[in-house]
């Protein structure tokens, strides 16, 4: 079967709904016929797969990659555990039919281990950062550098960053109620994001763990917003339609968005009692743009409706 043609963006992967890669349902999963409306999935063979089940985990994936429709417009990723296990699973039959790897723990240590593998394949790649390199402001800047110095550059999607994982290494967990922003990792977030984003990368939102408050969600993914942050991973179905409701765009911010990047648009001008810049908004325009042709734009949604829609 023909390949799907798909183009590649971060903001069209949506809320990747995070699942291990055993699960008894990837097929239907996979081909689109539990849970259609996902816009993305990532297969785990990393921290959701004991190291008891990994040899059959990669038998069963492998299994199930046989009967993936390869036309299917859903964008589908594969979590390696290690570069071994990459390389494992690069040479499964059918491997072609998912769309690229995440990368987990990835430092400057593995970088070859991992880029060598994928050197000259179409596969997209999002790199997480997760280990405890991520503290160091001049390790990320140096590991930055090697991103865009590398030939793979145009295959990296996103870096992922794993807020779970970062916290570990503080000994932490979130507190109910809590955003990750109301923790240490707050700072480190906004460290990551001037480092990075300047340069071209997307970075995504770390996990939010609790499916009985899509209230502090919902106040999460509005200050994901305000950093820049997107393709936040779901580890439930339920909280899909949350994440993916408030990545719809503000009406009035789709109509100065467009106003900016009108090519006859004044230098400087006002509009809904806001100053819109050509020069300072136009990579904000583009953004909201791009969310907008994904997304749709919003009047207001409630908190009410917010929750209504998380536990659909």
């Amino acid at each position: 079967m023909k390949r799907a043609v798909k183009s590649y963006s971060a903001w069209q992967l949506g809320a990747p709904l995070y699942m291990p890669g055993n699960r008894r349902d990837i097929l239907e999963i996979a081909n689109g016929e539990k849970y259609p409306w996902l816009r993305s999935m990532i297969f785990c063979t990393e921290d959701a797969v004991s190291s008891a089940e990994l040899e059959s985990c990669i038998k069963y994936l492998g299994d199930c990659l046989e009967d993936f429709n390869a036309a299917t417009p859903q964008y589908r990723f594969i979590r390696a555990r290690n570069p071994e296990i990459l390389n494992r699973l690069l040479q499964l039959p059918d491997i072609d039919k998912i769309d690229g790897f995440v990368l987990p723990k990835f430092t400057d240590a593995v970088f070859d281990a991992y880029f060598a593998q994928l050197q000259g394949t179409a596969f997209k790649i999002m790199p997480t950062l997760e280990t405890k390199e991520v503290f160091n402001i001049n390790t990320m800047t140096a590991l930055c550098q090697r991103l865009l110095e590398s030939d793979l550059l145009e295959n990296i999607l996103m870096l992922r960053v794993g807020g779970n994982d970062l916290l570990n290494l503080l000994g932490l967990r979130r507190e109910r109620l809590s955003t990750i922003y109301e923790t240490p990792l707050g700072h480190i977030i906004a460290q990551l994001v001037t480092i990075f984003k300047p340069y071209g990368f997307a970075l995504s939102a770390p996990v939010f763990e609790y499916l009985d408050d899509p209230f502090t969600l919902l106040k999460e993914m509005q200050i994901d917003l305000a950093y820049g942050l997107i393709g936040k991973t779901a580890i439930h179905p339920s909280q899909v339609p949350t994440i993916e409701s408030a990545y719809k765009v503000n009406h009035e911010d789709y109509e100065m968005a467009l106003s900016i990047s009108h090519t006859e648009a004044p230098a400087v001008f006002k509009m809904h009692n806001a100053m819109c810049e050509v020069a300072t908004h136009q990579q904000w325009a583009e953004n909201i743009i791009n969310r907008q042709q994904c997304y749709g734009t919003k009047a207001e949604v409630s908190i009410a409706d917010i929750a209504e829609l998380s536990f659909k």
